[in-house]
């Protein structure tokens, strides 16, 4: 048996081997290659010249292009000492600036703002096309910053010190080459960072996994490690904990994507938390360690359930000793969605069937309290900036017809008010919001929502886009979408939202539901929404379409290779395609654990049932899927996308390709290039779907 077992291994992994030689589309892997850059133009140029025909492409860019650049944009902030810092982009302004005011002035609704980086002028000196990714502040002062700037969107940045009140970057500063790292004040004169230190020091996953203690004025190879992880972890990473004034060193240890050790660096030596892998430290407030359990924890003959939301003692863990405090425990309709802390509260933003509610929890008597935000009911509320020297704190609200709008808060007297809300963009007086449930292939019941006119006519021919995601814990929740209001809903067009398995929306069973073998649940769940508006007649195949990126991109690839008879247009975005070659490809090694290893033949086993680039064959009735990308995502390799649609068209398949030649994961990385893609897309699926 075992030796029948061990041959029928070795003949698969060697069948593998040979269909992954066999793969003629593998030279499209080659991002800057020549012969694929011709590829790209060449895909690009017909995309474009057909869907910017089409009448509703130059209206929808031109009304894009204004919502994107509107004065009216919110201003959010991000609460940095006595200051706001804020990033904007409009007109004048294409990759935008980093600017601040007082926080005073903001608060007063009369911001004075000041450039402190122009990105364009920046760009345009240096002759790259920087994308600001980002700064961390030094404590308590924040006149020092690390500015994170990647070239062209990726993942992997500059990290450059700056100066924010002499507003220039700081000559013989810290600063570390292009990677995919972080860095962390610790003291004025010392950085916890990690980083490409040259070979041997990335993991498989394309991250550092060493983390060191960098000196001001010494050479960056002079840097002390102080952690080295193994080469197939994910990553590793190092980190500032604060609680009030006293500050922790932190290292983290992914080992998966969804397991980690924790340690705490102190007095010069690691000491590890006894916590669970699969649990991270949410933040410190009074002593008390914030954690949220992904699966059941028995400690002292107690189980801790999984979800729950608890706190440990923090100086006594470091001692070894479990000292608990529960703060929630959420029923199965309900996930904990946002954690954070302002100088002496906890701030929890909680789901319940995917709408929001926002507490306030205090620390006293070695027990937890709370109070609830009288937040807008119905939509999403999510924290925006805390501020760690007061209990102020600005939170957003939003639903699928409600504008964004922003609200200054006190978690000290749990009061707030409306600080600025987004016009209508479109005018939402027309249309209902409803949330439907319906039974998955195994009873599973799946909740979506739908955005529809409230004259809707039952006879199966509305054009609908339905958009999902289904995976890494990550809840879609309802939004409010100016792009889709105006290009999507004026024009008749109705929208479907579904919260499938994957997600977070329910909490971490509801994501363990859709991994690795339970992929076909994520799927199914898909199907079973499409089915049910199309059973509704507020739709039919022939004017339903289907839309996602990432992993959403995974799954609508997925969707329309299962299912083409469900879908007439299908938009698929910076994919995952070839899951038999996804761990080789950038950061594709870190998300075996949400999908499996394809090089261990029992899961290949249940991956290749589903890879979209591997069950993709010929005479098919596919729709004529539109596949998006960019040259410069360094997270999920253009390669997919390039490859499939080679195949396709020689498969005798129409296909349309846009691949933009920046923007990251993003996809784009300027206002214009966001509104060019939204543009094709929705003059895609109005020519597909009316």
């Amino acid at each position: 048996m075992k030796k029948s077992y061990l041959l029928f291994s070795v003949l698969l992994c060697f069948s593998q081997f040979m269909n992954a030689q066999e793969d003629k589309y593998q030279w499209l892997e080659e991002v800057d290659g020549t012969k694929a850059l011709e590829f790209v133009n060449a895909q690009n140029k017909i995309t474009f010249d057909k869907l910017s025909q089409e009448k509703d492409y130059q209206t929808n860019y031109d009304k894009l292009l204004a919502i994107y650049n509107s004065s009216d944009q919110i201003a959010y902030p991000s609460i940095q000492g006595k200051y706001v810092y804020n990033f904007w982009k409009d007109k004048t302004h294409i990759r935008g600036i980093w600017r601040r005011t007082l926080l005073t002035g903001y608060k007063s609704g009369k911001p004075a703002w000041e450039t402190l980086i122009d990105i364009d002028a920046l760009s345009k000196k240096d002759n790259i096309k920087w994308v600001y990714k980002g700064s961390t502040g030094l404590y308590p002062n924040y006149n020092r910053f690390l500015v994170r700037l990647s070239n062209g969107g990726g993942d992997a940045v500059v990290i450059k010190e700056f100066d924010a009140d002499k507003k220039q970057f700081i000559d013989k500063g810290f600063y570390l080459p292009e990677a995919k790292g972080d860095a962390s004040y610790v003291d004025e004169n010392t950085l916890i960072i990690s980083s490409d230190f040259g070979e041997g020091t990335m993991t498989t996953s394309g991250y550092p996994r060493q983390v060191k203690l960098w000196k001001r004025g010494t050479d960056l190879k002079e840097a002390q490690l102080i952690f080295e992880g193994n080469n197939d972890d994910v990553s590793s990473s190092g980190f500032i904990l604060r609680d009030g004034k006293i500050q922790y060193v932190m290292i983290g240890q992914g080992k998966t994507f969804y397991t980690s050790n924790s340690f705490v660096w102190i007095n010069n030596k690691r000491i590890q938390l006894d916590i669970p892998e699969d649990s991270s430290p949410n933040g410190i407030l009074d002593n008390q360690l914030i954690l949220q359990l992904k699966s059941d924890w028995t400690v002292k003959d107690k189980t801790y359930k999984n979800g729950t939301l608890i706190s440990l003692n923090f100086t006594e863990l470091l001692k070894g000793i479990k000292d608990i405090q529960t703060i929630i425990v959420p029923d199965e309709f309900s996930s904990i969605n946002e954690i954070t802390t302002t100088k002496s509260k906890l701030l929890i933003s909680m789901l319940t069937n995917v709408t929001s509610e926002l507490f306030i929890y205090s620390f006293g008597n070695g027990k937890w309290s709370s109070e609830k935000v009288n937040a807008p009911a119905f939509g999403t509320a999510s924290f925006v900036t805390t501020d760690d020297l007061s209990e102020q704190y600005y939170f957003n609200f939003q639903n699928f017809i409600t504008p964004s709008t922003l609200y200054a808060a006190d978690a000290g007297t749990n009061t707030f008010k409306k600080y600025q809300s987004l016009p209508a963009f479109f005018d939402a007086s027309k249309f209902e919001v409803k949330q439907f449930k319906v039974k998955s292939k195994d009873g599973t019941l799946i909740p979506y929502f739908m955005i529809y006119p409230k004259n809707l006519k039952y006879d199966g021919t509305n054009p609908t886009l339905l958009y999902a995601y289904g995976g890494f814990e990550v809840s879609i929740e309802p939004s409010y979408s100016a792009s889709i209001g105006t290009a999507w809903l004026a024009k008749g067009g109705i929208f479907v939202l579904a919260n499938i398995r994957g997600g977070g929306e329910y909490g971490p069973k509801w994501h363990q539901a859709g991994m690795k073998e339970k992929r076909q649940n994520v799927f199914d769940d898909l199907y079973a929404v499409s089915e049910d508006v199309i059973a509704k007649k507020v739709t039919s195949p022939q004017h339903l379409g289907v839309m996602g990126g990432s992993n959403g991109g995974l799954l609508v690839g997925v969707a329309f290779t299962q299912r083409p008879d469900l879908y007439n247009a299908v938009v698929c975005q910076v994919p995952l395609l070839d899951m038999q070659r996804f761990n080789k490809l950038l950061a594709g090694a870190s998300w075996m654990g949400e999908y499996g290893n394809p090089d261990i033949p029992e899961e290949w086993e249940y991956i290749k049932k589903y890879s979209p680039y591997q069950n993709v064959t010929e005479g098919k009735k596919y729709p004529e899927v539109f596949f998006t990308t960019s040259t410069r995502d360094d997270r999920v390799h253009p390669g997919h996308a390039r490859k499939m649609v080679a195949k396709m068209i020689d498969m005798g398949y129409k296909t349309y390709y846009y691949e933009n030649t920046e923007g990251g994961h993003a996809g784009s990385s300027t206002n214009e290039q966001t509104a060019k893609v939204n543009a094709l897309t929705y003059a895609y699926l109005m020519m597909k779907l009316r």
